[in-house]
């Protein structure tokens, strides 16, 4: 059971980009939003900061009562050492601060398709995890820490996440750059990411332990560039290729009833490099 006097909270333990989206729709469904961050005044309203550094271990956390609760940390670093510290050492002192005050009823770790590792075909949530990069392998350490501390929680794993900037294929394109284009590309939109992520978990029912959230589409590279390029009003000459890697699959997020917004590049690239040009 949760706390007494904590029906209807969400707690956010990281409220960057992704961890906002995710809190304000929260907010939108009746919850009580607080968002866990290093500086407070960066939280969006209506989300209630909280100053706190996860990661430093010479000062205690106060206890940290929820009914729902969102995992959605972002590395202090980009290299593994940053990765262990905020997904290993920080996440395990916030799940001891919120275990202290009781178990919340609901419980998700955004984590993402990295641990899949660079495999080929159709993957789904019963393929199994082969990170190869070592931030990928500190990721998986850290699902299986989530599911050891909270066992009855979800995992969530996003593709490529984009839709808070001019996406970086924009600039590759214009300077005519096309490596690898066979190579198959999957991606969600952040909009997308943090809806999935709202949906499974005001849901009546239960969520299962592990959920992939991607688009309907996935696609070579190079045909994502020759859809740029074509946007921008660019000549671009279309390679004939052998598509491959892996292909991500949403079937089980979408028998949940989740709808994407923007189910393929089109949809959620159009805009983008329209706003670009």
């Amino acid at each position: 059971m949760s706390a007494t006097g904590d029906a209807g909270r969400a707690l956010l333990l990281g409220c960057g980009e992704l961890g906002a989206r995710i809190g304000l729709g929260l907010d939108a469904a009746s919850r009580d939003v607080v968002g866990v961050r290093r500086h407070a005044d960066r939280v969006p309203d209506p989300i209630r900061g909280l100053s706190l550094d996860l990661t430093d271990e010479a000062r205690a956390l106060p206890d940290l009562p929820t009914d729902v609760l969102v995992v959605c940390l972002t590395a202090d670093a980009r290299d593994a050492d940053g990765y262990r510290r905020t997904y290993l050492t920080g996440m395990r002192r916030g799940l001891e601060a919120v275990a202290r005050a009781g178990r919340p009823r609901r419980a998700l770790l955004v984590s993402s398709t990295s641990v899949c590792g660079d495999v080929e075909g159709d993957v789904d949530e019963r393929t199994p995890a082969r990170p190869e990069r070592e931030t990928a392998r500190v990721l998986h350490e850290a699902e299986q820490l989530f599911a050891e501390l909270l066992p009855h929680g979800t995992v969530l794993r996003p593709s490529g996440l984009y839709g808070n900037r001019t996406p970086r294929v924009v600039d590759q394109v214009r300077r005519g750059e096309n490596p690898d284009p066979g190579r198959m590309t999957n991606r969600a939109h952040r909009e997308d990411a943090a809806g999935a992520a709202v949906h499974l978990l005001t849901r009546d029912e239960e969520p299962e332990p592990l959920y992939l959230v991607t688009d309907d589409r996935p696609c070579p590279a190079g045909e994502l560039r020759a859809f740029v390029a074509e946007r921008l009003g660019l000549a671009w000459e279309a390679a004939e290729v052998e598509p491959h890697g892996k292909r991500l699959r949403n079937d089980r997020l979408r028998a949940t009833g989740w709808v994407p917004r923007y189910p393929t590049f089109v949809e959620g690239y159009g805009p983008l490099v329209d706003a670009a040009r």
